[in-house]
C-alpha cells in the first residue's frame, strides 16, 4: 500500500466514515458500470433512479468514482448481443442487467466480467445460477420466483370475477422464462375450471393483433406475464385491455398505469439492493462467492378506477387484501 494510501484510510477510519467509501475517495481510476437496459431508456426510470441512488448511499459518485455506461435494447431482444459486445469493448468492470433474456445474453457474452442480476425471474430454473447459495460462474444478484406469481395472479382474477371461464395469458415468446412459467399457470388454470389462451407479443407492434384475437377467442380476463418488453409497455397494455373490457392482472406496474389488478415485488427495491452487489465486486469480491437474493416479499394492487370503468363489483374480500387501492 502507498504511503498516501494509507493515510486517507486511517483518517477515514478516524472519522467513522463507512469502509465501502474509503475505497472510493482517491480511486485509482474510475470504475465503468456497463448497464444494459432491454426496453427503450425512458421506460423504466423508478428503476434506474434506484440503481443510482443505491451507489449514492454507498459513498459512490458519478463521474469522479465511476462512469456508467447505459446501453437500451428497445424491446428487441435481438439487438442484445451486438450491445453487450460495445460494452465489453469499452473493458467495463461489470455488467448489470435485468430480465432472463438480457442476463443470459450478457452471460453468452463474457464469462470473465462479472454480471448483476438486477432482477430475473427464477435464475436457478433458468440455469442463470448453480444455486442461490452458490451461484458459481461470473453472474449473481436478486431474483424472485416468477412461475408463481403468475399463477396467482389467474387465482386473483378468478377471485374477483367468480364466474370466469376463459382467460388469456399474454407472454413475449422470446423470453425463455415462459418454460417454467406456462405449465404452473395452466396447472392453476386446470384445478379452477379456466380454459387458458396463449397470447404472443415479442414487441409492441404485435400488441393490437394479440388483443384482437383475444376478443375473437371470447377471452374475458388477462394474466400479463413479467417481461421487460411487456414493464416497459404497460400503459399500453392496459388501455388496450381497458378498450377491449378485459379484467386484467399483471405486475405491480400495471396497476399504476391503468390496468385493473397487480400482484408482484418490488422491482425499484432490487435495482437499489443491485447496487451493493456492485458495490462487493469493485472491492474485489468475486460473483460466484456471491449469494443470490430472492425476493419473499409480495404486494397486491386494485386499481379501482379501472373497476368503475368495467362495471366491476368488487368483491370485499380483495379490497381488504389489496395492499394499495388506486382512487
Amino acid at each position: 500500500m502507498q504511503r498516501r494510501e494509507f493515510i486517507t484510510i486511517f483518517a477515514c477510519a478516524a472519522a467513522g466514515w463507512p469502509l465501502s467509501v474509503h475505497a472510493q475517495l482517491a480511486p485509482a481510476r474510475a470504475f465503468k458500470v456497463g448497464f444494459m437496459g432491454l426496453p427503450s431508456v425512458d421506460s423504466l426510470p423508478k428503476r434506474t433512479e434506484a440503481f443510482r441512488n443505491g451507489l449514492r448511499d454507498l459513498g459512490y459518485q458519478e463521474g469522479r468514482d465511476l462512469v456508467i455506461e447505459y446501453r437500451w435494447a428497445d424491446s428487441y431482444y435481438e439487438r442484445l448481443p451486438a450491445l453487450l459486445a460495445e460494452l465489453i469493448n469499452l473493458n467495463v468492470d461489470v455488467i448489470v442487467t435485468h430480465g432472463t433474456p438480457g442476463v443470459m445474453a450478457a452471460k453468452t457474452a463474457t464469462s470473465k466480467i462479472p454480471i448483476v442480476m438486477a432482477t430475473v425471474g427464477d435464475a436457478v430454473g433458468s440455469g442463470l445460477v448453480a444455486s442461490l447459495a452458490r451461484p458459481g460462474g461470473n453472474v449473481t444478484g436478486l431474483t424472485f420466483f416468477q412461475p408463481e406469481l403468475s399463477a396467482k395472479r389467474l387465482e386473483l382474477l378468478k377471485e374477483t370475477v367468480p364466474d370466469l371461464t376463459d382467460v388469456g395469458v399474454l407472454i413475449n415468446p422470446a423470453n425463455k422464462m415462459n418454460e417454467p412459467t406456462l405449465p404452473q399457470v395452466a396447472q392453476v388454470a386446470q384445478s379452477l375450471k379456466l380454459e387458458l389462451h396463449q397470447f404472443n407479443a415479442r414487441e409492441p407492434a404485435d400488441f393490437e393483433g394479440a388483443f384482437a384475437a383475444m376478443t375473437a377467442r371470447r377471452v374475458r380476463a388477462l394474466v400479463v406475464v413479467d417481461d421487460a418488453m411487456l414493464l416497459g409497455n404497460a400503459k399500453a397494455v392496459a388501455a388496450l385491455a381497458l378498450k377491449h373490457g378485459l379484467y386484467s392482472c399483471g405486475f405491480l406496474d400495471y396497476a399504476a398505469a391503468g390496468g385493473l389488478l397487480a400482484y408482484g415485488v418490488d422491482f425499484p427495491d432490487m435495482f437499489r439492493r443491485a447496487a451493493t452487489y456492485v458495490d462487493k465486486i469493485l472491492r474485489g469480491a468475486k460473483p460466484a462467492d456471491l449469494p443470490v437474493e430472492q425476493s419473499t416479499k409480495f404486494s397486491t394492487i386494485l386499481n379501482l378506477s379501472t373497476a368503475r370503468l368495467l362495471g366491476l363489483n368488487v368483491p370485499s374480500s380483495l379490497l381488504l387484501r389489496a395492499d394499495e387501492v388506486f382512487e
